[in-house]
């Protein structure tokens, strides 16, 4: 078998390490069939992220990559063995939450509970600090500042919840699109979701069905851009089920989510073996230390006090 292709770097260009992550979460459990697949149900239908998790490890180990699992806490609470595993292969584990609640259905002290009860099952079962968070479907945006606030209290060291894009499901386009302090008061980065342009508009380009649907082309072009033309990392991510193209299919879901969720699950495992070893790829805890020591050059977020509260 030939060896991957691995462009050497552009002379002025030199290879950035871009965040690489994977929300872990099961088939069941997603945006697309929270309509149709009601929570009460999940304890009844049998898992396959496990099993997907391991194969998602043994692709970054064969391109000796390393990258942040975003988990959730119900499935930590039912796979500690996988989460043991995920750290003893040199991988972060973060939040992604407890079930998969978006970040404006609750209350500040129904998020508060949520990310603590979440964080103390990764902890407990990983027997590592957490620092990290992602929102479910990126679901901090300008209706819930106040999250940002809560993180901070809770001693989060970066959180990764803005898709700063128009989207039918998520987005905050007012968000710079690089990492940036929402808090001057507090340390605390957020890392976007990468975008890129495209004829003077932000377009999404960090991962999930958008690299599943698009050509792989695309998603080198994209990367690229930010990493040539801004000098930035990217932030990709993707889920452990989108290497599953064996998993159930829901029919009685709406055509458009199934057109989201199953389009390109037989290709995904190949285009994403491309993309690790094409570009350099690391843990979001390094990107965002790394981020954090340009602070003075980030761009801000205008929250007050007032606002976050």
């Amino acid at each position: 078998m030939n060896a991957p292709f691995q462009p050497a770097p552009e002379p002025g260009h030199p290879r950035i390490v871009n965040g690489l992550s994977v929300d872990v979460e099961d088939w069941f459990q997603v945006g697309a069939f929270e309509n149709v697949i009601a929570r009460g149900e999940w304890d009844s239908i049998k898992t396959r992220v496990e099993d997907n998790v391991y194969r998602v490890i043994d692709l970054f180990a064969e391109a000796d990559v390393s990258a942040t699992f975003f988990t959730l806490g119900w499935v930590a609470k039912r796979h500690p063995n996988m989460i043991r595993r995920i750290v003893d292969a040199g991988h972060e584990i973060a939040s992604h939450g407890y079930d998969h609640a978006r970040v404006f259905t609750f209350t500040r002290p129904e998020f508060a509970e949520d990310i603590r009860k979440a964080r103390e099952i990764l902890e407990d079962c990983a027997g590592v600090k957490v620092t990290g968070y992602r929102a479910p479907s990126f679901s901090i945006d300008q209706r819930t500042p106040w999250a940002f606030a809560e993180l901070a209290e809770q001693g989060y060291a970066y959180s990764s919840s803005v898709a700063p894009v128009v989207h039918d499901h998520y987005g905050w386009p007012e968000a710079p699109r690089f990492a940036f302090r929402p808090l001057p008061w507090s340390s605390m980065i957020e890392l976007p979701v990468t975008t890129a342009m495209l004829g003077g508009r932000r377009v999404a380009a960090g991962g999930g069905g958008f690299f599943r649907v698009l050509p792989y082309a695309f998603s080198r072009w994209a990367i690229r851009q930010v990493n040539r033309t801004e000098g930035r990392p990217a932030v990709f991510y993707f889920h452990p089920w989108e290497v599953d193209p064996d998993q159930p299919r829901v029919a009685h879901a709406p055509l458009r989510s199934r057109f989201r969720h199953y389009t390109g699950l037989t290709k995904m495992a190949g285009k994403l073996n491309d993309l690790v070893h094409e570009f350099r790829w690391g843990r979001m805890d390094v990107i965002a230390h790394r981020e954090a020591a340009r602070a003075g050059e980030l761009e801000p977020l205008e929250l007050t006090p007032e606002t976050v509260t």
